[in-house]
């Protein structure tokens, strides 16, 4: 293969000009003859050719907020009535009767739409034409219809015949004229493979075993290898933390720390490991304090309640009370449902069916969830739940008995010493207990006869013995969640526009309407009980198999982080605004694989890079480019840049020092006395770690909402205040800035020449060891020579230490793309 050399600035300054270059596919062009028969033949399907035509260049005029011309594109009823003007916008099977197409096709300025922005390209009138030729039938949208029981295409490719993925894929190629790539080469799947499911680079070594193994099922193997690893975990539960705005901290201006909230992180990593079933991990979450079987772990697992922001002084208690309502609506209905539930706080949602009272509705279920805390009472009465063991709580209890016994009794002799002193001494024993002890170690013993004051010490001494045996018990554990709930919680009610202030109808507990009319049932939770038992019924219902969205939803999300987006590039939005599904076939079909194969995602992973789809070269094909610019249809597999902790973890690992230690606390990473200055209190929450730990994987860096790590926010980390469905994947000079500049790069720079004996070693082993570290391959003789020629100029030309030059080597080549993207 040949290596990839420029700086990321390069691939920077490269992306602008594809974004550039990309606009040509936004302008209205002609359609080639093959493209008009398709457009006129095709059956045009609403939701998904229609729909998101009216949305993107329709809606600002004619859409939920405005109504221009007493027209709306939201629903068909308002679609197809009379406008102001007398004409019909759309006549369902007569194009020319039909205004909106006049309207598209007119070239007057002051007659045409849009007025503003692009106009629509030959390819989008054609659709509008053809669906209105056929009835413009407006279905209902296809993510509230049930998922459908499909079978695979039969495809006349016997490779492609396989795996049910690829014939799924290779039907919507070739009904499109289009041809997948060949094959990736093996040193380029062996990377794909090991950073997909790990998130680490493997090593020269494990390259050259993938690359020479002759077993025809080599890469299925390597996949059972890697789903087995616990990195496997640490990598896939990343993307979970990602979607749940997972963060130790509460935010705002004290962003006082969550305890315990690493032990949420660790549940996530270890039920990915365990490939615990998706149901089962949905139910801990929502309800795991309501199973039949609570668990220490599934108590963690409510942690998830606890991961919002959280206003300690808040201006208006009862609003910040209902943002944290809010909060976990927001989140709870986009990842698990793909639905934007949060749209109808204020008002009925302006696009999908969604009214107000379905918001209220679901607020009703976690109705008797608490604040993380209450200002002015300690906040881990809410959020820390005592785990420990019985034998460890009946220790302390009997510890606590006896301290308590033997304080009263020494009080007692002390109240009795202080009834004899003078009035201002007993006046001083009511104050602080420093002037307490300083009147009693002074007078008491004179006021107490030798056998008193014999008894006395003796307590005392009893008292100190039995403190120190309280420390050989094994410390009591706490969890991060659902420490204190409200039973039975106040009525819930629809608040006018959103103000708590303004209570307006009541409302029980219930589902979305679009997916289930029917009415929950809530169990009555007597005196005893310590919560309402409502969100168990929401957990249920959520992951019931009839359910539309659950499977869909999180079958997309395992295809989006294997192929870099979704077969719905909106993975928190199923609805009427988002991308509609470019394989809807393909979708329902795994999303009842899922189901089927008893809700584990292993199993998925295998099905899904054991296709030949996951295996596609990543090349480019003009033709292919022409037709699929954006590679809806999966003729290639798309490149990509490493994520945030993949370029960090990837340095660690490359040059052997990475701590692969799994699960415990977070670690404090090393930032400089600029960023912590930055701080409203500089410096103020962050501690120290030492080598050791900072060597650990990014995912148990410490996560302080306004302390985010320098390194990999310039690679794109998420906000952790709100659910991220997709993180960006930008291009930018602070990446560049970092690597070439930063100090963790230069650190690691150090170590690895460190770590392959620079310092004994001629410039072409430098090279060499260099490239096989960080590129896991051999270098070229091109390579060798010019690395030679660098490390040597950089002596002689700019008065460098050898040391120093070899070590700015090795930083070139970490800022390599061939380092920094995967094929």
């Amino acid at each position: 293969m040949t290596p990839r050399r420029n700086s990321i600035v390069t691939k920077a300054r490269l992306g602008w000009c594809l974004v550039l270059c990309g606009s040509i596919f936004f302008t209205p062009a002609a359609l080639t003859a093959d493209e008009a028969s398709r457009a006129t033949t095709e059956t045009i399907d609403f939701t998904r050719h229609v729909q998101p035509i009216l949305a993107k260049h329709c809606y600002a005029c004619h859409g939920p907020d405005v109504a221009e011309s007493g027209l709306r594109f939201t629903s068909q009823e308002a679609a197809y009535a009379e406008a102001d003007s007398g004409e019909f916008a759309i006549v369902p099977g007569d194009v020319d009767a039909s205004e909106m197409i006049a309207r598209i096709l007119s070239d007057e300025e002051d007659h045409r739409m849009p007025p503003e922005g692009d106009r629509l390209t030959a390819s989008q009138i054609q659709t509008l034409q053809t669906w209105i030729e056929q009835g413009a039938t407006w279905n209902k949208h296809w993510a509230f219809e049930p998922m459908r029981r499909v079978s695979p295409p039969d495809v006349e490719s016997e490779a492609w015949n396989g795996n049910p993925i690829d014939a799924f894929v290779f039907d919507s190629l070739k009904r499109s004229g289009l041809d997948p790539n060949p094959l990736a080469d093996r040193h380029t799947l062996v990377r794909r493979v090991y950073y997909d499911l790990t998130g680490l680079p493997p090593t020269a070594d494990q390259v050259k075993a993938f690359v020479d193994d002759p077993d025809p099922n080599a890469f299925s193997k390597l996949v059972d290898q890697l789903l087995e690893s616990h990195h496997y975990g640490e990598h896939w539960g990343r993307h979970w933390l990602d979607l749940v705005r997972y963060a130790e901290t509460n935010s705002y201006e004290r962003d006082g720390v969550k305890p315990n909230a690493w032990k949420y992180r660790d549940y996530v990593i270890k039920s990915f490991n365990d490939d615990k079933p998706y149901d089962q991990f949905v139910r801990e979450q929502l309800a795991g304090d309501e199973l039949e079987k609570v668990t220490t772990e599934t108590l963690t697992a409510t942690g998830y309640y606890r991961l919002g922001v959280w206003d300690d002084e808040p201006a208006d208690p009862l609003q910040a009370r209902f943002d944290g309502f809010d909060d976990i609506i927001t989140t709870t209905s986009q990842v698990f449902l793909g639905l934007t539930v949060n749209c109808a706080r204020c008002h009925d949602h302006k696009i999908d069916p969604i009214p107000q009272t379905d918001y209220y509705g679901m607020l009703a279920f976690f109705a008797d969830v608490t604040p993380w805390g209450v200002r002015g009472q300690d906040p881990r009465i809410n959020n820390q739940i005592d785990v420990s063991s019985e034998e460890v709580n009946r220790l302390y209890r009997e510890n606590d008995a006896k301290q308590a016994s033997l304080k009263a009794k020494i009080h007692e002799i002390e109240q009795a010493g202080i009834a004899k002193m003078s009035g201002p001494d007993q006046r001083a024993t009511e104050g602080n207990q420093k002037d307490r002890k300083r009147v009693l170690d002074k007078h008491l013993r004179s006021k107490l006869a030798n056998e008193r004051w014999k008894e006395y010490q003796s307590l005392k001494k009893q008292l100190k013995a039995v403190q120190e045996l309280a420390k050989e018990i094994p410390p009591r554990q706490s969890v991060m969640g659902l420490a204190r709930l409200d039973a039975h919680p106040e009525q819930t009610f629809v608040l006018f526009r959103g103000n708590p202030h303004s209570p307006a109808d009541p409302q029980a507990p219930s589902y979305p309407t679009i997916l289930d009319k029917t009415i929950p049932e809530i169990p009555v939770a007597d005196e005893s009980a310590k919560s309402a038992g409502r969100r168990r019924v929401l957990a249920d219902w959520i992951v019931d198999p009839e359910n539309n969205m659950t499977a869909r939803v999180m079958a997309n999300r395992l295809w989006q982080f294997h192929f870099g987006r979704g077969i719905v590039r909106s993975s928190n939005n199923f609805g009427q605004l988002g991308v509609p599904p470019t394989h809807p076939e393909l979708l329902d079909w795994l999303g009842h694989r899922l189901i089927d194969e008893g809700w584990k995602l292993k199993s998925m992973h295998r099905l899904i890079m054991n296709s030949r789809t996951y295996q596609l070269s990543s090349q480019s094909s003009e033709p292919a480019v022409s037709r699929d610019p954006n590679n809806d249809l999966f003729w290639r597999f798309d490149p990509r840049r490493l994520r945030a902790e993949e370029v960090r973890d990837s340095m660690l690992a490359s040059i052997g020092v990475l701590n692969r230690t799994p699960y415990g606390p977070s670690f404090y990473a090393k930032l400089s006395k600029e960023v912590l200055a930055g701080q409203s209190v500089p410096g103020s929450g962050w501690g120290d770690a030492s080598q050791e730990q900072r060597d650990r994987r990014s995912v148990y860096i410490h996560v302080k909402r306004s302390l985010l790590t320098p390194l990999l926010t310039a690679f794109d980390f998420p906000d952790p205040d709100l659910t991220c469905e997709e993180r960006f994947a930008t291009l930018q000079p602070g990446q560049a800035l970092a690597l070439l500049n930063g100090d963790f790069a230069h650190e690691q720079a150090a170590r690895l020449s460190q770590a392959i004996y620079a310092a004994e070693s001629e410039n072409a082993v430098v090279v060499r060891r260099s490239i096989q570290a960080l590129l896991q391959r051999e270098p070229t003789k091109s390579e060798i020579e010019k690395g030679g020629r660098l490390i040597e100029s950089l002596v002689a030309e700019h008065g460098l230490s050898r040391e120093r030059a070899v070590q700015l080597y090795c930083l070139s080549v970490m800022n390599w793309n061939e380092f920094l993207f995967l094929d």
